[in-house]
């Protein structure tokens, strides 16, 4: 008996020995440079939260990723990437958010040959001509587009007000709106550039009554979206505003009462918050109670963006193939990816997404409704 015993845990040890390897999730790092500090910072919370929940859902894989706080300047990017960033070379990286960051760390990307995944919808990254860049938020080139269409076709505005922020992205953006006006022959009667860290604007309130604008279009980071509206409201009850992302978000939402918020709509991925049914409404869900706030689109497409790595991490290990960056760089530009927010597919340019959204809130809830939806068009 004793002899049996002893052969039963012999033989159990042998497996747990010849096992664990066998068990063991492939680890793929992934490291996330975020605004976690600065004018963006609201953003940032957002994506490291997205990219918490996505840990947490994916099986085949063990995603190891550390949120880096890149600020909001060049600087800071390039700085946090030659920490992030060291050999053995991660299969991909998680990029900043803002332009100008991404504009410096690309050519660091393609320099080591890693991908470069990144939620700055500034037009002029998918220019570069990268083959390590891969966006999964739509383009300013797409989302301006829809922005300024909802003006003009859904809204009828013939004299329509551009307010953007005073920083390169928003110059990108404000560019893209003036391509589709043009496009709709109707000429904004006052464009203005605000600073992401404005605060009274009674003059630019004054210059817009002036202008006898029949419409408000917003392209501004999330803190500069809520004290304009807030200012807006005040000098000009009732008149449309249309905002950009930012003004989706409930955090930016959250700055607002609702009786604010009556007339104002924006473009956007998506409005998780406002999710009813299906897995968006689940993600939602798993938001709120994970985190005790409610979801925005850059917490959705932070997650796709990770699940897409982690899925294409998960069928290589499956065939037996390394997971490297090469390998990772061909399952994005290659494959298609139907995420929580759209299907992902590169147009070639490393434009992952092509579909916005307009949603508009009623003034008796922070939770907006969708009612309009745009393809990326084909210039």
């Amino acid at each position: 008996m004793g002899r049996r015993r002893s052969a039963v845990i012999g033989t159990v040890a042998l497996v747990l020995l010849a096992t664990p390897a066998a068990a063991q999730k492939t680890s793929v790092p992934l490291p996330v440079l975020a605004p976690m500090t600065g004018y963006a910072s609201i953003e940032g919370a957002s994506q490291k939260n997205g990219t918490n929940l996505a840990e947490r859902s994916i099986r085949d894989v063990r995603i190891e990723s550390r949120v880096l706080d890149a600020a909001t300047s060049p600087e800071g990017a390039v700085a946090t990437w030659e920490r992030a960033v060291r050999r053995p070379l991660p299969p991909a990286v998680m990029g900043p958010l803002l332009g100008p960051q991404m504009l410096a760390v690309m050519p660091l990307a393609k320099s080591v040959g890693v991908p470069l995944l990144t939620l700055s919808t500034n037009p002029k990254l998918s220019e570069a001509g990268n083959p390590y860049f891969f966006r999964f938020l739509p383009s300013d080139a797409v989302a301006k587009a829809a922005q300024a269409r909802y003006v003009v076709e859904k809204l009828g505005a013939k004299r329509p007000v551009v307010i953007f922020q005073a920083t390169v992205d928003g110059q990108a953006a404000r560019d893209e709106l003036a391509k589709t006006f043009a496009d709709l022959k109707t000429k904004p009667v006052l464009e203005e550039g605000v600073p992401p860290d404005a605060g009274d604007l009674a003059a630019l309130m004054a210059r817009v009554k002036a202008a006898n604008a029949d419409a408000i279009v917003l392209h501004l980071r999330a803190a500069s979206t809520a004290s304009v509206v807030r200012q807006l409201r005040r000098a000009l009850p009732g008149l449309p505003i249309v905002a950009s992302i930012a003004m989706h978000q409930p955090s930016t939402a959250s700055l607002l009462e609702p009786a604010e918020l009556k007339g104002v709509c924006a473009e956007t991925a998506a409005s998780p918050a406002s999710a009813t049914e299906g897995p968006m409404k689940e993600f939602a869900e798993a938001y709120r109670k994970a985190f005790k706030a409610e979801p925005d689109a850059f917490a959705a497409a932070q997650y796709d963006a990770i699940q897409m790595v982690a899925k294409a991490a998960a069928d290589l290990a499956r065939s037996s193939q390394a997971i490297t960056p090469i390998s990772i760089r061909g399952a994005l530009a290659r494959d298609a990816y139907k995420g929580l927010v759209t299907t992902y597919k590169s147009d070639g340019k490393g434009n992952m997404a092509h579909e916005v959204q307009i949603v508009c809130y009623d003034g008796t809830t922070r939770i907006p409704s969708v009612v309009e939806r745009y393809a990326a068009p084909t210039r």
